[in-house]
């Protein structure tokens, strides 16, 4: 089972004259391994830069290049439309879009679309943060499109600057959030994921093997559901989600500190984090000779989950319970013992859903609540985690 937001959704791709046009090909790839239908409209300045037999093969349907060729598809295509996305978008576009030109496929579908419309810029960074065009943005803006801000690098021509058309990662990720049901809208949600390090000299630590997968995933479902979304992680090789307040921190101590600071006016707390449960009593502050390793005085770490729900005022909080082994028992003793609210409950010596993969087998675990899960995505495990909540808080 995956979640897949852009599963029979429509997109109306515009693709205008900039040299960016040609990472349209991918964008199409990308959109329907995901599971969507692309229709594509050009302006003729973009038959320049990618010839449409490129993005008719890669999409498996007609592009359209010419308002007069089939002079009802202005008309057709937005109306079957879910989303417009218009990547790369040029400042001679945007300048058309603003005024409400219609004498090309993308001009005319904008002023025939009845939904959300993105605009992925690409141009130079001059022409980018000219006046002109960034008064149009702000009218476009104004209209409701979202903007996908350009990146900052070297350009085309060679300058260095924001113009160069968003990741196109980023672009997918805004065009999910784009299209997910927004239940989660007014809610302020804190995540914690991977794992955390104590330190024992400069060069070595205690960790565990959490890649922070699950957290992160979380993070990425609330957000696309409407929420506002606090990820506080430890040290991963993820690079942080999209459109998140990100609170990167090492040790448990830090990871506790950071999430009280976060926790005001939050209505949900998800610890997915792996928090090592030791330290060391006495961390170096130079490398230690491997014959001094034989012994480590520890003590135990912050119990943050403890902690946070035994507060008087605080959030709703999930937790979770990773095992070697069916431990169901174990996950309702945690659920007890440390007050949680709810409890996600994995079998980590399961096949394809212990640590590093990207797929989990989850029970979620809360009163009155026993639910066992097949083999998922972690975006589709987050998303179950969020409708059960979403159950108890109505």
């Amino acid at each position: 089972m995956n979640s897949s937001t852009l599963k029979n959704k429509t997109i109306l791709l515009g693709v205008t004259g900039g040299i960016a046009a040609y990472k349209s090909a991918e964008l199409i790839r990308k959109l329907k391994k995901e599971g969507a239908s692309v229709r594509v409209v050009m302006t003729e300045a973009a038959t320049r830069f990618i010839p449409p037999l490129t993005l008719t093969s890669l999409s498996g349907e007609e592009v359209y290049t010419d308002m007069f060729s089939s002079p009802m598809a202005h008309i057709e295509l937005p109306r079957e439309a879910d989303l417009f996305l218009i990547a790369p978008v040029t400042a001679n576009t945007l300048s058309r879009l603003a005024s409400g030109a219609a004498d090309d496929m993308v001009s005319a579908c904008f002023l025939a679309f009845k939904g959300p419309v993105l605009l992925a810029p690409a141009m130079n960074w001059r022409m980018y943060e000219h006046p002109a065009t960034q008064k149009n943005l702000k009218t476009l803006k104004e209209m409701g499109c979202t903007e996908i801000p350009p990146d900052k690098g070297e350009l085309a021509c060679g300058e260095h600057g924001s113009g160069r058309m968003a990741d196109l990662e980023i672009i997918l990720e805004e065009v999910r959030i784009a299209l997910s049901k927004k239940d989660l809208s007014g809610k302020r949600v804190v995540v914690t994921a991977g794992p955390t390090r104590e330190q024992i000299d400069p060069v070595r630590f205690i960790s565990n093997r959490s890649s922070g997968k699950m957290g992160y995933a979380l993070a990425r479902v609330a957000r696309r559901r409407g929420a506002e979304v606090v990820l506080i992680s430890g040290p991963t090789s993820l690079n942080p989600p999209h459109s998140v307040e990100f609170v990167q921190v090492e040790s448990a101590e830090q990871m506790y500190k950071a999430v009280l600071d976060n926790l005001k006016g939050a209505d949900l707390l998800v610890m997915a984090a792996a928090v090592a449960d030791f330290r060391v009593k006495a961390p170096s502050s130079v490398k230690r000779k491997k014959t001094s390793l034989r012994s480590l005085e520890l003590l135990p770490t912050v119990d943050i989950l403890e902690r946070i729900a035994a507060l008087k005022r605080r959030p709703f909080v999930i937790g979770f319970s990773a095992e070697t082994g069916p431990n169901i028992a174990t996950a309702n003793r945690k659920l007890k013992d440390k007050k949680m609210d709810m409890v996600v409950f994995n079998d980590v010596s399961q096949k394809d859903a212990g640590f590093e993969s990207d797929t989990n087998r989850i029970v979620i675990i809360a009163r009155g609540l026993e639910k066992e899960y097949p083999l998922m995505s972690k975006e589709a495990c987050a998303e179950v985690i969020f409708d059960h909540y979403l159950e108890f808080e109505s």
